[in-house]
């Protein structure tokens, strides 16, 4: 698969099905409430749900899932949902869900470099808004969001089913 873009060596892709297994230890790697073993992240991700999972994000016409790579190594991951409703006329939003960077390559522009591709992704795909959620213990996660431009304009809920 070609690159959709690289900067300053950091080159983002859509997300293969090869990817799966890496993109979920690299979520488990950024959990807020981390408690488990590299040898436990390692077997968690190669669970068959997360290839279920990735395949059903796939099919999706609305979400689409992104790999960034360093040296043809996977170093963070990152999935836009575009949203179609009816506020503001009409305006398409476009949602950020799991941003995750190795915590070993953290500090070096990687996440920036992600969320801006997926800002500029959002942008040329119709959305007018770019929006995300980050649970409340993040808080060096916060200030990296505010430090991009985005405002915490919004108390969001949850429910667990």
């Amino acid at each position: 698969m070609n690159d959709v873009s690289n900067r300053d060596g950091i080159a983002m892709r859509e997300a293969t099905r090869a990817d799966a297994a890496r993109i979920a230890g690299l979520i488990l790697m950024g959990a807020a409430k981390q408690t488990r073993t590299a040898a436990e992240i390692e077997d968690e991700a190669a669970h068959p749900a997360y290839l279920t999972a990735f395949d059903e994000v796939s099919a999706s016409p609305h979400n689409t899932l992104f790999v960034a790579e360093i040296d043809g190594a996977v170093v963070g991951t990152l999935q836009v949902t575009l949203i179609p409703g009816l506020v503001n006329r009409g305006r398409k939003r476009a949602k950020l869900e799991s941003v995750h960077v190795d915590p070993a390559q953290r500090s070096r522009g990687i996440g920036a470099v992600m969320v801006a591709f997926a800002v500029d992704f959002a942008r040329r795909n119709g959305a007018g808004l770019v929006e995300l959620t980050s649970n409340k213990s993040r808080e060096a996660a916060h200030r990296f969001y505010r430090g991009l431009g985005f405002e915490q304009s919004h108390e969001g809920f949850k429910l667990e089913l």
